[in-house]
């Protein structure tokens, strides 16, 4: 059975965005860090989004200038499998895209019973939130940063299960952030 994990940096409150939907606060560039993101950007597998994620990622990642900051990222990220959820997206315009409508923890559960790489799911709190509910994400990858952004939005909005979680994994980074691993802990 393939794994759904889910990446996400978060503020020291819980917040995966801010109040405008700004992610860039999440952004750091000191060699440390850098050398964590371009280890996880080999990992490998199937990248999950959300439109409004898939849009925002969509704009950057093959472009030219994110070939020349991080040129180890973006390769991984254009060459890998995509996919996008979206109720209004008919059509997408990165490569090695799939769009799905519908039923999204139907077709996701589908896919976890399929032979294949592992998912992750990067931003897209609504999609985590729902694949969350229907109890379908296997490990949960947070990098809590050192900022409090007072107001935004939370991965886990409307979640009313509480999944049983264990954690796997503890890393401190000298720029502040604090990487979190946890694990479904299924019966």
């Amino acid at each position: 059975m393939r794994r759904l994990s889910v990446f996400n940096n978060v503020s020291l409150d819980g917040y995966f965005t801010d109040g405008k939907g700004d992610m860039s606060w999440a952004h750091k560039s000191d060699p440390e860090w850098m050398e964590f993101t371009i280890g996880n950007a080999r990992g490998g597998g199937v990248l999950m989004f959300g439109r409004v994620t898939y849009d925002m990622m969509a704009s950057f990642w093959p472009t030219p200038a994110a070939m020349q900051s991080l040129p180890d990222v973006a390769t991984s990220m254009n060459k890998a499998e995509k996919v996008v959820f979206s109720r209004t997206m008919d059509k997408a315009g990165w490569n090695n895209t799939t769009v799905i409508k519908g039923d999204i923890a139907g077709r996701v559960r589908k896919m976890k019973n399929e032979p294949g790489a592992g998912m992750v799911i990067m931003g897209s709190g609504q999609i985590v939130a729902q694949l969350a509910q229907a109890g379908l994400i296997d490990e949960y990858q947070i990098a809590v940063a050192p900022i409090v952004l007072g107001s935004g939005r939370t991965m886990f909005e409307g979640v009313t299960t509480r999944p049983a979680l264990k954690r796997t994994e503890v890393r401190s980074f000298g720029n502040g952030t604090v990487f979190l691993r946890y694990e479904a802990a299924r019966p």
